[in-house]
């Protein structure tokens, strides 16, 4: 047997998945996320399977740990070797302030990461041709080795030198003689990270990859050993932050490339169910216990992006273009300077929501939820954990509704209504303001609150249908099976296209692809399980930021360009005749992985639709008050059934809710297409 099995940790819950590819079975199990010791929870959520890990093959891992020591300020502490006179690039940075704090006089920076103590430079000095201008002094780099780890107590190391994208000579020495000096401290370095241009970027990317690190290679040495413990010995991955996944080992060396890695599975999740269905245009919102994360799937593909932030820092990373905001099952509610706020603190796995009765005492989301009748106390996870209504109701009460002069139930609909305004803010910043109708797109909702919301974020915007796919609380961690491993390779080129041609690209991009094809190679890939993507970044002469083109295909540096200037014209609604410059090359070295298929369900016997198991009294967004809701059992439902609202349909581990100006139909796969013209 050799099952495929998922983890992904969230905020509140481990979501767990073993996919058996002799059947085609899926099973899942949650468990609640351990702050203190994540791989806990990992295991924790493992055994509930009930899967002998000697069976698995392979293990696919999404997990928060980085984007939490970051957020949280729990890093190694982390010294900067640079080019004497230039230590201070990382606190200068950009100097640009957040759009919210623009007119603030008191505003200022936060604390930087590394201070200005633990950045040393060392005389070296490339020219911005990778030529040596002035040699690496290797004694200095001893010396300030030195002084940062026996002096400083710095632990972890950064090393970034101007101009080393184009020649890394100076970086791998530096790295080779610390790691000689002190074997046990683990050094980062630029060259190894991103071979592109901006020192601050770059700088930074680097250390928070140093900052994260030895907290991410331990975590990943202890999730190894204890897998091994119980009988794994197949292949372990990490999901990317841009979609695929790292070899754990691989992972443990550039954490920085897992960061956003947790959300990455349901995009991958969600590319897949696109080509599966025949919907190339999907927004897919992600509402777990702590935030929702929101993206574009257009053509079939999802937005990506090679540069992303994470508490002000700039990280040159490829990411998908998620939007995320403190929006989930556990965002706490509250009454203040006479408004209602809700939201981005969040309760948790612990304490979790007051309704747990884990000792949270601040009402939640889900708390309103409960209150407003759309949960049922004696069935949450299945049954496996009973609500206390009474307790979540009595909170909202007096923290909420008294301080407000509310009723318990309008308290209840405005933490909804604000959580709507927040989440409907957040799709239209990756659809309006990129120039697309959220009207012509399908929305696909998802995680563990999701099915319960996302309905009616969809109905506020007009979606054509909202979709809620089988097991949707797991789903991104169904989307880790439906991963493949990629590998990223990039190179600052900086010509203009007038200057080159198809000899000249192929020439630039034939070193990328080189590496990509051994590093696949080397992870057991054979030829035909290889796929090289060529693309380029480039920019009319003069601009700042650039437009990604797939340079795939292309015969011609007149086609290359077309294809930008096409590019430019979607996006930004414009061409210019101005000269194009060529900045980035990217190759993507991807590894085909076999697939689970989605299982399909039957359609029903006989002319009979779905009997509902009772009714439960909800309150109504179409109606404007309460109505008799009809409560399904998901098990129950059938391909090809209708389910008209208001209705709610309960499984193991989500509800679904959706309205009286809205109906529901079962497709092939199971999943309930949501939309306001289906009538029953």
């Amino acid at each position: 047997m050799s099952y495929r099995l998922a983890v992904d940790i969230g905020g509140t819950f481990v979501d767990a998945i073993v996919f058996n590819p002799e059947t085609g079975a899926l099973r899942l199990e949650k468990d609640f996320t351990t702050p203190d010791d994540a791989s806990r929870g990992v295991l924790s959520a493992i055994e509930r399977l009930e899967v002998r890990l000697a069976e698995v093959e392979t293990f696919v891992h999404g997990t928060t740990l980085g984007l939490n020591t970051v957020l949280e300020r729990t890093g190694a502490p982390t010294g900067i070797i640079t080019n004497e006179g230039f230590e201070d690039i990382f606190e200068m940075g950009r100097y640009d302030r957040p759009r919210e704090k623009m007119y603030m006089l008191t505003y200022d920076d936060p604390p930087v990461l590394v201070r200005k103590r633990y950045r040393l430079g060392v005389p070296c000095r490339l020219n911005a041709q990778g030529d040596e201008l002035v040699p690496l002094d290797e004694d200095a780099v001893r010396a300030v080795a030195k002084r940062l780890v026996e002096e400083l107590g710095r632990t972890s190391i950064a090393v970034c030198y101007l101009h080393a994208y184009r020649n890394p000579e100076h970086e791998q020495r530096t790295k080779a003689i610390v790691e000689e000096m002190y074997p046990d401290v683990p050094v980062s370095v630029s060259s190894d990270i991103v071979r592109e241009y901006r020192e601050y970027e770059r700088t930074s990317t680097t250390v928070v990859n140093a900052y994260v690190k030895p907290i991410f290679r331990t975590y990943i040495a202890r999730l190894e050993e204890n897998l091994a413990r119980a009988g794994f010995d197949g292949a372990f991955y990490v999901t990317r932050s841009g979609g695929g996944a790292l070899r754990a080992h691989d992972s443990a060396e550039v954490p920085v490339h897992t960061i956003f890695s947790g959300p990455a599975g349901g995009l991958i999740g969600a590319v897949a169910l696109s080509e599966l269905t025949g919907r190339p245009d999907l927004i897919a919102v992600d509402m777990g216990g702590t935030s929702t994360d929101a993206c574009v799937v257009h053509g079939g593909a999802p937005s990506l992006k090679y540069e992303a932030a994470l508490e002000r820092l700039p990280l040159m990373i490829p990411t998908y273009d998620i939007n995320t905001i403190g929006a989930g099952g556990g965002s706490i509610a509250r009454a203040e300077d006479g408004l209602l706020r809700v939201g981005p603190q969040s309760a948790g796995a612990s304490p979790g929501p007051v309704c747990y009765a884990r000792g949270g005492t601040a009402p939640t989301f889900t708390d309103a939820a409960l209150t407003m009748g759309y949960l049922d106390p004696a069935r949450f996870l299945g049954g496996a954990m009973t609500l206390d209504a009474a307790t979540a109701e009595a909170a909202i009460k007096t923290q909420i509704a008294d301080p407000l002069d509310l009723s318990v139930a309008d308290a209840c609909r405005g933490i909804f209504e604000v959580l709507l305004a927040k989440t409907v803010s957040a799709v239209r910043e990756i659809t309006v303001e990129a120039g697309l109708d959220p009207r012509e797109f399908a929305m696909l909702a998802f995680g563990g609150a999701g099915p319960m919301f996302v309905p009616l974020v969809g109905r506020e915007l007009g979606v054509k249908e909202v979709i809620v796919p089988q097991a949707p609380s797991v789903f991104s961690a169904w989307g880790m099976l439906m991963t493949d491993i990629v590998q990223e390779y990039g190179q600052t080129v900086l010509t203009l296209l007038d200057d080159l041609d198809m000899a000249g690209l192929a020439d630039a991009t034939r070193q990328l692809e080189s590496q990509a094809q051994a590093g696949l190679t080397d992870g057991g890939f054979a030829a035909d399980r290889q796929l090289i993507e060529r693309a380029a970044e480039m920019r009319y002469f003069g601009q700042e930021h650039s437009l990604e083109v797939s340079i795939d295909g292309v015969l011609s540096i007149e086609e290359l360009r077309t294809r930008f200037d096409e590019a430019h014209r979607r996006r930004y609604g414009h061409a210019m005749e101005d000269p194009v410059q060529l900045v980035n090359l990217r190759v993507r070295g991807i590894g085909r992985e076999s697939k689970p298929e989605l299982p399909k369900v039957p359609a029903r016997a006989g002319k009979a639709g779905p009997v509902p198991t009772g009714t439960r009294q909800a309150y109504c967004f179409a109606r404007g008050g309460d109505a008799a809701f009809r409560v399904y059992d998901r098990n129950d439902l059938r391909h090809g059934d209708v389910v008209a609202g208001p209705a709610i349909v309960e499984e193991a581990t989500t509800t679904i809710v959706f309205f009286s100006d809205q109906a529901a139909r079962v497709d092939e796969f199971g999943q309930l297409v949501i939309s306001r013209e289906v009538q029953a």
